[in-house]
C-alpha cells in the first residue's frame, strides 16, 4: 500500500509540474528581421574565432550578405538585384513561378551556405543552422519548407561561383612580401615584428569599383626629418598626442581599435585577445541602425549587403594604396629618432602606414548607410559592449566615421594627414558603390 501510494504522490507532483511548465515558443515567423540579425552575428562571432584578417573578413561578409539580399528579395515585389549591378556575377537563380517560397528563409539559408564555405568553424554554423531550421518547421508546411532551402542553396553556389573568380586563391600564392630597405619605407614593428598582412590584397576583383585604382588617395605627405617638415612635424604630433592623451581620447581610440589579434606581454609571458574586425563594427552598426529604424527583412538584407559592399572594396582601395606607398608606421621613426622606448598607446597593425584603412571603410560604410537612413540618423553605438568598451552616441554615421578616423591618431598608429586623406578616400568608394547598384 505505502508503494501505492508514493507511485500516486509522484505522479500527481509530476502532472502539476507539467501544467506549470512553461507553453512552448511559437514559431518565428519567416520574414522575422530579428533571424537575419541574429544570423550575422553568429557569423561576426566565427570570424572573430578564426581570426580572420580585416581585408579577409570583408570577402566573408560580402559574398554572405549578398547571397542573402538576393535569395530574400523576392519577398518584396519592387527589391531589385544587387549583384546585376556589381562585377563579375553570371545570372542568378529565380524562383519557379506557381511555386510557393519563403524567400527569407531562403535568405537565410544563402547566408549561411556561403559562411560555411568561407570560414573555418564550419561545425558553430552547421549547428546554428540545425537549430535555426527547427524553429521554423513549426510555421511552414514541409514541402515549402524544402522549397525555399533549396532555392537558398541554388543562390549560395551561383554566388561563390563569383568569389571563386575574384583572385582570392591565386593572392594565396603569390611570392612573399619583401620589406624595403629604402629609407622612409615601412618596417615591421614591435612587439612581434609580423609579417605584413595580405600584401597582394589590392589585387582581387572589386565588387563595384571599375579597379582597386579607380579611387585613389591623395598622395602622402613626402618623408621628411627635417624640424620644419611637414612630415616631421606629424611625427612630432603623434608622439606629443601619445605622451599626453586624455581619457576620452584613451576611450575613443580603444573604441574602435578593432584589432582582430592583439598580442600581450608581461615578463615572458605572452597571450593574445580577439576581436571583431573594423568591418564588423560597421556590419554591427548596420545591424543596430535597422533594428531601431524598425527595417523589415528585406531592407535590413539590403542594408548588410551594401554596407558589405562598401567595406570589401574599401578595403581593396585602401590596401592598393598601402603596398604602393609603403610608408613607415609613426612608432619606427619616434623610436628612432625620438624616445627609444616610446609605444604607441593601441598595437600598430602589421601593414604600412598611408592611408587609414580604419578611416576608408568607414567613410565607406557611413555614405552608405546615410542613404538607406538619413544624414541625421542619431543612434547608439553598442558593438563593443562585449568587449568591454561601453558605448557611445554619435548624431549621425558620418560622425561616427570621423570619430574612427580620428581614433587612429589616437592610437599612435597613423599620422593626422594619412587619416583624414583615407576619409575621403573611403568617401569616393561609398559613393561609387551607391552610383553603380542605383544607377541605371
Amino acid at each position: 500500500m505505502k508503494n501505492w501510494l508514493l507511485v500516486l504522490l509522484l505522479s500527481l507532483l509530476l502532472a502539476s509540474c507539467e501544467s506549470r511548465r512553461e507553453p512552448s515558443a511559437p514559431p518565428p515567423r519567416p520574414d522575422d528581421p530579428q533571424l537575419l540579425h541574429q544570423t550575422v552575428k553568429r557569423l561576426t562571432d566565427v570570424i572573430v574565432y578564426d581570426i580572420f584578417t580585416p581585408p579577409v573578413a570583408s570577402r566573408i561578409y560580402a559574398y554572405a550578405s549578398l547571397a542573402a539580399y538576393e535569395a530574400g528579395r523576392f519577398d518584396e515585389k519592387n527589391a531589385a538585384s544587387i549583384v546585376k549591378k556589381l562585377n563579375g556575377f553570371g545570372p542568378m537563380p529565380q524562383p519557379v513561378t506557381g511555386q510557393t517560397y519563403a524567400y527569407p528563409v531562403a535568405g537565410l539559408k544563402a547566408f549561411l551556405t556561403v559562411a560555411h564555405r568561407l570560414t573555418f568553424s564550419k561545425d558553430t554554423l552547421k549547428q546554428f543552422e540545425g537549430r535555426l531550421i527547427e524553429r521554423l518547421k513549426g510555421g511552414l508546411d514541409k514541402a515549402t519548407l524544402q522549397r525555399s532551402l533549396d532555392f537558398g542553396e541554388k543562390m549560395a553556389l551561383a554566388i561563390l561561383e563569383r568569389a571563386s573568380k575574384d583572385r582570392y586563391k591565386e593572392t594565396r600564392g603569390m611570392e612573399r612580401y619583401n620589406v624595403s630597405q629604402q629609407t622612409g619605407f615601412w618596417q615591421p614593428t614591435s612587439p612581434d615584428y609580423m609579417d605584413a598582412v595580405e600584401p597582394h590584397w589590392g589585387k582581387m576583383q572589386p565588387l563595384a569599383l571599375d579597379s582597386s585604382a579607380q579611387c585613389p588617395a591623395e598622395a602622402p605627405i613626402a618623408f621628411g626629418t627635417a624640424p620644419t617638415s611637414p612630415y616631421w612635424k606629424e611625427v612630432r604630433e603623434v608622439y606629443e598626442i601619445g605622451n599626453a592623451l586624455t581619457d576620452e581620447q584613451k576611450a575613443i581610440a580603444r573604441f574602435w581599435d578593432d584589432n582582430a589579434l592583439v598580442s600581450h606581454h608581461t615578463g615572458h609571458a605572452t597571450f593574445d585577445t580577439k576581436k571583431m574586425t573594423p568591418g564588423g563594427h560597421w556590419i554591427s552598426i548596420a545591424a543596430q541602425a535597422s533594428r531601431q529604424a524598425k527595417a523589415g527583412w528585406v531592407p535590413s538584407a539590403r542594408a548588410y549587403a551594401l554596407t558589405a559592399t562598401a567595406l570589401f572594396d574599401g578595403f581593396i582601395a585602401c590596401w592598393d594604396e598601402k603596398y604602393r606607398r609603403q610608408t613607415l608606421r609613426p612608432v619606427t621613426l619616434i623610436n628612432e629618432k625620438l624616445d627609444p622606448r616610446w609605444e604607441s598607446f593601441l598595437q600598430t597593425p602589421p601593414f604600412p602606414e598611408y592611408p587609414s584603412g580604419h578611416s576608408v571603410i568607414s567613410a565607406a560604410a557611413a555614405e552608405v548607410l546615410t542613404n538607406l537612413y538619413g544624414a541625421a540618423y542619431a543612434f547608439t553605438d553598442k558593438s563593443e559592449l562585449e568587449y568591454g568598451m561601453g558605448e557611445r552616441r554619435f548624431s549621425s554615421f558620418r560622425a561616427a566615421a570621423e570619430e574612427a578616423c580620428i581614433s587612429r591618431l589616437y592610437g599612435g598608429i597613423h599620422y593626422r594627414s594619412s587619416c583624414f586623406r583615407a576619409a575621403t578616400q573611403g568617401k569616393r568608394v561609398g559613393e561609387r558603390v551607391l552610383g553603380k547598384v542605383e544607377g541605371n
